[in-house]
């Protein structure tokens, strides 16, 4: 990402998004989405900054080990401080003992830190910019359910192909019908868009806004012809009939019991043909190496020079 995009004080940009209406059905244009909060500016240090504070606030910071002072026991010296020839202990529950006490241990504290309200602002608003231009944020029109209904939502995400993936749904506000019908689905979480958070925009990966919680109709933007995905169960069904055929096909050409495949068996005629035509090639005997040749010429050579005995 480029330090003008990074940067607060870019210009801004317009941003356009697939929409869909509240039965998965995709819209013919895509829509423009207001420039508050989405100006195009993406702020990472800000994210990781509101992320860094999301997480350390949800720890409780209760571990605890006790060291040698809430250890019970080990009040008396084990044994005397000279002449036993071992080494001098002055409790039994020092940190060098079984069921002694430990040493810079954890203790009860408080991970808790907090940022700045505008930090806060600016990373929320750059988690919403970054969905919008990598396209995993999209409008889909008002929710409307008369009573709980599961099926209802897994086939509105089965429709706008995130069946499978972790989606974030923001609803203009509360609707219970709606919260109720998502929540026995997997990887699906509904909040209010007022109340999500930064960690909540980065961890989903697919973010389904309310048209009504951006401010109501939204321009209209460029036509879009909008593919949906397979979902993951349609991709698996997909590779195990694959598998099967496969598998099928296999079976179909593989020989009948007892009897030897004739390609494999031709494959080693010829090739047994080719290595006796190479051993055939060969020379009858090979010739001595150079060195062994060099070294039996220098034995001679000495045994013929080797002076004899001079006479007295």
């Amino acid at each position: 990402m480029s330090d003008e995009e990074t940067r607060t004080d870019a210009p801004a940009t317009v941003l356009e998004v697939v929409a869909w209406t509240a039965e998965g059905a995709a819209r013919p244009r895509a829509v423009r989405l207001p420039s508050d909060p989405f100006d195009g500016r993406v702020h990472k240090t800000a994210m990781h900054d509101a992320v860094k504070s999301f997480l350390a606030n949800q720890r409780q910071g209760t571990a605890m080990t006790k060291t040698r002072g809430f250890v019970s026991g080990g009040n008396q010296k084990p044994w005397k401080q000279k002449g036993t020839g071992r080494a001098r202990q002055g409790s039994t529950r020092a940190p060098n003992w079984p069921g002694g006490g430990k040493v810079f241990g954890p203790v009860p504290r408080d991970y808790r830190f907090d940022l700045p309200k505008k930090v806060r602002r600016l990373a929320r608003a750059s988690a919403l910019n970054a969905r919008a231009k990598d396209g995993s944020l999209q409008v889909i029109a008002p929710l409307a359910l008369e009573e709980p209904k599961t099926r209802r939502i897994a086939e509105l995400l089965g429709k706008v192909g995130a069946d499978g993936e972790r989606v974030l749904l923001l609803l203009a506000e509360h609707k219970p019908n709606v919260v109720k019908s998502a929540r026995n689905i997997p990887n699906v979480e509904v909040l209010r868009y007022g109340d999500v958070s930064t960690y909540d925009v980065l961890r989903a990966q697919r973010v389904l806004v309310e048209e009504t919680a951006l401010g109501g109709q939204l321009e209209s933007g460029a036509e879009v012809s909008v593919a949906v995905p397979e979902s993951r169960k349609a991709k698996r069904a997909k590779r195990a009939e694959e598998r099967h055929a496969a598998a099928a096909a296999a079976e179909a050409e593989a020989p009948p019991a007892g009897e030897a495949p004739k390609k494999k068996t031709a494959a080693k005629k010829a090739a047994a043909k080719k290595a006796s035509a190479r051993a055939a090639a060969k020379p009858a005997a090979k010739k001595a190496p150079a060195r062994a040749a060099k070294k039996t010429t220098k034995a001679a050579e000495k045994t013929r020079k080797k002076p004899g005995k001079k006479k007295s």
